[in-house]
């Protein structure tokens, strides 16, 4: 979609994946050196959760107002077919307006950014969360993780840089990266498991505690120190948010599945089709992703961020008025609706739900909306395995939908330890880990090496 043009680049920082204190060529860090990490990781960790809370209860006041004081006050039902249409619709009509209108028209297009990217310049911030907290209240399907977090980089990075100038270059978005996952998740096992990953990778790039700009670029084998050591103001950080998000908000991803009553031969048979099953589904959605975004590129008129917006959200509530009210908004919510009565609905309900799900996701980053995929997949993981359910009934229902949400989440995200968490964090049952690390292999096989669901620049899928 064209804009007014590129909004200006920050200094250089590392592009791939957060930076994390790492040096291939010093000695392991003291404690003398990671002490000063303590002040700022907490700050940073703070104010990241803030942000998240902040916009998250803007939205939750905007969507009270717009999902039920407004269709009340009209005489028109809540979820009727044509408020969803019409709420969709003006909802892409105000977004494209805003990405049209503010200062670096909130960000690059989202079909080419990642959880975790370099900073965007500080101007950008304001209307990057002007247009995340209209997404959110308006039933778009996505979540607001991607632009929490490149709004959190960006300030941090931004502030950073002017309180400490002679700190790593590196440390700020690691930080901000690291509080606000923790923050999303309420617990900084997941910014853990995502920067671990990072490492492992070779892409936990930046200079290490107490070392200068630019040194030490820590992607090479075996930097010295330990994880620990490489990941102690990140994780400060991200205790700190998932602190502060518990005490404010008290989050569970806890869905209330009835309990898991043990593994058995039959739930290892289930567990490694229904996981493969669920990624392949993900990765159908994968492949369909840049089509959809040509399309939106394809035609003149739409090549404009207000009709493109507009026309997605018309398509959104569309979709919406074919699956239902349960398959609006970010679905974390929704899937803990699901999830309370697993007999509720028929295996082709479900089925439904998880197609038009899985759609609504696509359409909405494939249009311009700035949100995250991770909860919307969880929905839709959870719609499937209770459709698994429903279809075969030996399938338990926490099975069903911990590996099938292994499944999508591993297909959509590609971060195989954030989707192992993830399942296992909705069965609040550790019985089911070994199963789910079993699970896991036949689906990681599936996806890995293929396309993301992230373009370049150009469009072309990126790997």
């Amino acid at each position: 979609m064209a804009h007014d043009g590129p909004p200006a680049a920050p200094p250089p920082v590392p592009p791939s994946g957060p930076a994390v204190p790492s040096s291939a060529s010093s000695p392991a860090p003291s404690a003398r050196a990671l002490l000063p990490l303590v002040v700022p990781s907490l700050a940073v960790g703070v104010a990241s959760a803030l942000v998240l809370l902040g916009v998250s209860a803007v939205a939750d006041r905007l969507e009270h107002v717009l999902w039920q004081s407004l269709p009340d006050a009209l005489g028109i039902g809540r979820y009727s077919a044509l408020w969803m249409i019409v709420t969709l619709t003006a909802t892409g009509l105000a977004v494209g307006i805003a990405v049209l209108l503010v200062p670096g028209h909130a960000g690059p297009d989202p079909a080419t950014t990642d959880l975790i990217d370099a900073p965007l310049p500080a101007r950008v911030v304001p209307g990057l969360l002007l247009v995340t907290g209209l997404a959110l209240a308006g039933g778009v399907s996505l979540g607001p993780e991607n632009p929490i977090t490149a709004a959190n980089v960006a300030l941090v990075y931004w502030l950073g840089r002017r309180a400490a100038p002679r700190a790593p270059v590196a440390l700020w978005p690691a930080l901000a990266a690291a509080g606000t996952i923790g923050a999303l998740f309420g617990t900084p096992v997941a910014a853990a498991l995502i920067l671990s990953e990072s490492l492992a990778a070779g892409q936990g790039q930046g200079p290490g505690p107490g070392q200068g700009q630019g040194q030490g670029v820590g992607s090479g084998p075996g930097p010295r120190g330990s994880l620990w050591d490489k990941l102690f103001g990140p994780l400060i950080a991200a205790g700190a948010g998932g602190l502060t998000t518990v005490l404010v908000s008290h989050p569970t991803f806890d869905l209330g599945l009835p309990p898991y009553p043990g593994t058995g031969w039959g739930d290892l048979a289930a567990a490694l089709v229904i996981a493969p099953v669920a990624a392949a589904l993900g990765m159908a959605v994968v492949y369909a992703f840049p089509h959809v975004h040509a399309f939106f590129r394809s035609l003149p008129l739409l090549r404009h961020p207000v009709p493109a917006l507009t026309a997605g959200g018309l398509v959104l509530g569309l979709l919406g008025t074919l699956g239902g009210q349960l398959t609006l908004f970010k679905g974390l919510a929704e899937v803990k609706t699901l999830a309370a009565d697993p007999e509720g609905w028929s295996a082709g309900s479900f089925a439904l739900m998880t197609v038009v799900k899985l759609t609504a996701l696509t359409t909405a980053a494939a249009c311009g909306f700035r949100g995250g995929r991770i909860f919307p997949a969880v929905f839709a993981g959870a719609a499937l395995g209770l459709c698994a359910h429903a279809l075969v009934p030996a399938v338990q229902p926490s099975l069903g939908v911990v590996c099938a949400v292994l499944g999508v989440l591993l297909a959509i995200t590609r971060h195989g330890w954030l989707s192992l968490f993830t399942a296992a964090a909705l069965a609040a049952d550790t019985t089911i880990l070994p199963l789910l690390c079993v699970a896991v292999l036949p689906a990681w096989l599936l996806v890995t090496g293929r396309p993301r669901m992230r373009l370049h620049d150009d469009g072309t899928p990126a790997r």
